[in-house]
């Protein structure tokens, strides 16, 4: 009996290892993806994500800057028909198109840069959160 219960906690530590290795925390620091999200939001992103569809939130690299992160909404996939300041356009294979959600903020977004890879896209959002307070950390320490 008790080397189910053994195996079942083994089962359970390495499949909390296997999503903590994919999971990463973000603090939001701009305001293109107002209401949704504002500057001071932490939130939880897991990486290499398997699946993005149209409304999801995610962090990918800024398109000609390497290494800066930016978090927008996936307005289209690939395939999907949409119009751009440029006229009428189909999301090509492995890309996305993206945009912040609060236009009036100045978001850099598709509009801007085009289509981008799913390569480029670093995380997809599951969860916003608050921190503690630092001042509650300490008093659970003491």
């Amino acid at each position: 009996m008790a080397g189910w219960k053994r195996r079942l906690g083994a089962l359970g530590v390495v499949a909390g290892a296997m999503l903590a290795a994919r999971l990463t925390r973000y603090e939001i620091a701009e305001d293109s993806m107002r209401p949704a999200l504002s500057p001071g939001d932490w939130v939880l992103g897991l990486r290499h994500p398997h699946r993005i569809t149209a409304g999801d939130v995610v962090v990918l690299d800024l398109p000609g800057r390497p290494g800066f992160e930016i978090v927008k909404r996936v307005a289209a996939v690939a395939g999907d028909a949409l119009e751009t300041p440029d006229g009428p356009r189909t999301v090509g294979a492995d890309e996305v198109w993206v945009l912040g959600d609060d236009p009036a903020a100045g978001s850099v977004d598709s509009r801007h840069f085009g289509p981008v890879g799913r390569a480029s896209i670093r995380a997809k959002l599951i969860w916003r959160y608050q921190p503690l307070p630092v001042t509650r950390i300490e008093s659970l320490v003491r």
